[in-house]
């Protein structure tokens, strides 16, 4: 009998953990083999369903942290530990982790941008042998924004990361969007390098260009955006820019392909 790939299964939702007063992360327990960068479509039953990247995951479960924006995440936040989550996934490509391998990696998130790339990051925290530095600039619009801090303080410690807050001060932040900071990575030294920028689509639209305006080639920056997808296996169109179907192509994009889709 053929497997549904529309039908969405029920997971049991392990752990729920408040980030900020609008996002929580869900751990849901699941088999299922996911690669970074790779969304599933999550449900519940009568009032809708929406795609969230992975944000984490490890022997039986995945992560999914998610901002109170809409129908399906209004009634996810009423969930809690022992209830059901129902998925289908996971979907979309991933980031090319191979190609990131010994060579300089640039990571520029902007709010929940960071949530899709941090399994990625978690990688290169977990086997720093294999890339030779890690730059990460996180921006937030100010410090109750803030998500993963313990991670933060992780990454702070073993990688060069500036977290910054749009307009506000902090201990431990600096101040400024993260376009204001890009200058301070030195491209000029790497040999060779990828840039990972993942964050709402204005935020990656002004990084990429100010990655240009410091000598970065377009082939180098990878973006990732959850546009409009709503079937997730190219058949509805919602999320479908010219030729391109995002769920089916994305939601990794190298810049060369992934400036013609940026609104």
């Amino acid at each position: 009998m053929m497997k549904n790939i529309m039908m969405p299964q029920p997971h049991e939702i392990l752990n729920v953990l408040k980030e900020t007063q609008a996002e929580y992360t869900f751990r849901v327990a699941c088999d299922a083999a996911t690669q970074h960068g790779q969304f599933f479509m999550l449900s519940i039953p009568k009032i809708g369903e929406a795609p969230i990247s992975v944000s984490g995951k490890g022997q039986g479960y995945v992560e999914f942290t998610i901002r109170k924006v809409g129908r399906l995440t209004e009634g996810v936040f009423g969930l809690k530990a022992g209830d059901t989550l129902f998925m289908r996934g996971p979907y979309g490509n991933a980031f090319p982790v191979e190609q990131f391998e010994n060579k300089n990696l640039v990571f520029i998130t902007g709010g929940t941008g960071l949530a899709p790339v941090r399994t990625l990051i978690n990688h290169f925290y977990d086997h720093p042998e294999i890339c030779k530095s890690v730059y990460l600039i996180s921006g937030f619009k100010d410090v109750d924004a803030v998500l993963f801090t313990d991670d933060i303080r992780r990454f702070q410690e073993r990688f060069h990361m500036t977290a910054t807050l749009d307009n506000t001060a902090a201990p431990g932040f600096e101040t400024g969007l993260v376009t204001e900071h890009i200058k301070k990575i030195p491209f000029a030294s790497f040999d060779d390098f990828n840039v990972v920028v993942v964050g709402p689509p204005i935020m990656m639209h002004f990084s990429a260009m100010e990655l240009i305006a410091n000598g970065v080639d377009e082939s180098k920056i990878w973006v990732s955006f959850e546009r409009k997808m709503s079937c997730a296996v190219g058949k509805c169109g919602h999320c479908k820019i010219n030729e391109t179907y995002v769920c089916l192509e994305g939601p990794v994009f190298n810049y060369v392909k992934a400036k013609e889709l940026l609104d």
